[in-house]
């Protein structure tokens, strides 16, 4: 490549660096008086159903005052490293302090806590109500009516981290196979086996629909390996409060309950079989306006 192609491959990429950083010099404002970027895009964890939800409500919410908000799926581990580089605005699913320890590790400095919004969720191993144990110091010696193994869900995901290191050595579980593929994957074996009336053992938490929709409970933890009672945190990236300093407002307020939760998940995931979520949610809003007018206020 010559001289000449050079100097203009690099006049051209400075063009591109004074477009994108004029691009974001003149982000638009919500308007009416709100000076947020009107731009927010919200990161949700992929197979984390309380998290689709109150992400789904949120952008309702948002859109109706004025922003344009965009939901990006993706695992765990990016949504922290997108968060940290401000590839995503906002997250609304961080479980504290045990479940997301690890990211907030390595990326809290760089991320901002923008509100406890729940103080009722916990990491689980469930199993069918009909089970014949009732704890996991129980399950190595009855490994064999569940199939001998565990169905758990992403392999990234804390719950999972917290099976593989803390669980399965402490109850001595080696023997018994871990699998791990996917939120939806797990729901499908757990499904299949309500309707087989077989046993089986899932890692799960609360909250999650799935305690409405099948007879399950959950095994004791008598030596705390899945960690106590969490937090669920909406955490924005650094300079989340001076680009969307009404929203940060907003959200330092949002608390939702697990009667609320589950019943937006309900109407959701369970009353209804699709991945159109907005006429859902904005009929769950009209049935609890009260509570949806009080997030803003």
């Amino acid at each position: 490549m010559n001289h000449r192609s050079l100097s203009i491959i690099a006049l051209g990429a400075a063009g591109l660096l004074a477009l994108t950083g004029c691009a974001a010099a003149e982000a638009k404002p919500v308007g009416n008086g709100n000076s947020d970027n009107k731009d927010l895009t919200i990161a949700v964890f992929n197979g984390w159903d309380e998290g689709v939800a109150a992400s789904e409500l949120w952008k309702a919410i948002l859109d109706d005052k004025g922003y344009n908000v965009k939901l990006e799926y993706a695992d765990v581990a990016p949504v922290y490293a997108g968060l940290s580089t401000g590839d995503y605005d906002l997250n609304l699913d961080v479980w504290l302090p045990n479940t997301h320890a690890s990211y907030l590790k390595e990326y809290g400095d760089k991320i901002t806590d923008l509100a406890a919004w729940n103080t009722e969720a916990k990491n689980t191993i469930a199993v069918n109500a009909d089970a014949p144990i009732n704890s996991i110091a129980e399950l190595a010696a009855n490994a064999d009516l569940f199939g001998n193994k565990i169905v758990g869900i992403e392999p990234g995901a804390g719950l999972t981290e917290a099976v593989t290191n803390k669980t399965i050595p402490t109850y001595g579980l080696e023997k018994m196979d871990y699998q791990t593929s996917s939120t939806a994957a797990m729901l499908t074996e757990l499904t299949a086996a309500a309707k087989s009336g077989e046993n089986i053992a899932v890692t799960l938490w609360e909250p999650h629909w799935a305690y409405g929709s099948f007879d399950l409970k959950n095994l004791e933890d008598p030596e705390g390996t899945l960690g106590a009672v969490e937090t669920i945190h909406a955490y924005g990236k650094k300079d989340f409060g001076t680009d969307f300093p009404q929203a940060a407002k907003w959200l330092a307020g949002y608390k939702m309950d697990l009667d609320q939760l589950y019943s937006l998940e309900t109407a959701m995931f369970v009353d209804y079989d699709g991945q159109d979520y907005g006429p859902i949610v904005t009929k769950w809003i009209a049935d609890n306006q009260d509570y949806v007018d009080s997030l803003t206020k």
